[in-house]
C-alpha cells in the first residue's frame, strides 16, 4: 500500500494507491455503485448513506450520508459527483459536512496481469480555520488516514476471497 499525506496552505493531501486483483470493468462497476461505499468504510466511523441513490454513479449526483465523526457525535455530509469520465474517474466533493473542503477524485487504470490501479486523491480542509487546525488537525489526519489504510485492507480481503 503506498499512501501520502501532506500539508500546503492550510489544506490537507492525502494519495492513496492500490492494486486490485480485478479488471478495470469490474474496479468501475463495484466503486461507481454508490452503496458499496457503506461496505468499505470501517465500521467504527458508523457509515451509512442516508438518501437513496441509484445504483450508478453519474454527474451532478447527490449523495447523502450520516457519519460519526467522534463517539457519540454524527454529522450529515453531503457530497455532490462533479467530475466523471467512463471506466477513468470520479469526483466527490463536499457540498455541506464536517470539512470545510472535501474533494475526492477516484482515478483507475489498468494494470498488468489484468489488474487494476486505483488511486485516491483527497484535498481536505479543516473547519474555523487555524483554531480548526490546531485543535483537531491532527486527530482529523490520522482518522483520514485511517480510512483508506482500513480500505485497503478490506478491499484485499473482499476482491481476493
Amino acid at each position: 500500500m503506498k499512501i501520502n499525506l501532506t500539508k500546503q496552505s492550510g489544506i490537507y493531501t492525502l494519495t492513496s494507491e492500490q492494486i486490485l486483483p480485478i479488471s478495470l470493468e469490474k474496479a468501475w462497476n463495484f466503486f461507481t455503485l454508490p452503496t458499496n461505499l457503506d461496505k468499505i468504510t470501517p465500521k467504527e466511523m458508523d457509515f451509512r448513506i442516508t438518501n437513496n441513490p441509484p445504483n450508478k454513479t453519474y454527474k451532478g449526483q447527490i449523495i447523502t450520508y450520516k457519519i460519526g465523526i467522534l463517539p457519540f457525535i454524527k454529522s450529515n455530509w453531503i457530497t455532490e459527483i462533479t467530475h466523471l469520465e467512463d471506466h477513468q474517474f470520479f469526483v466527490d466533493e463536499q457540498r455541506f459536512g464536517p470539512y470545510a473542503m472535501w474533494h475526492h477524485e477516484h482515478h483507475f487504470e489498468e494494470a498488468a496481469d489484468g489488474k487494476v490501479k486505483m488511486t485516491d486523491i483527497v484535498n481536505f480542509k479543516m473547519p474555523f480555520g487555524i483554531l480548526g487546525d490546531f485543535f483537531a488537525g491532527k486527530f482529523v489526519r490520522d482518522k483520514v488516514k485511517f480510512i483508506f489504510e482500513s480500505r485497503y485492507t478490506i478491499l484485499e480481503k473482499h476482491f481476493t476471497s
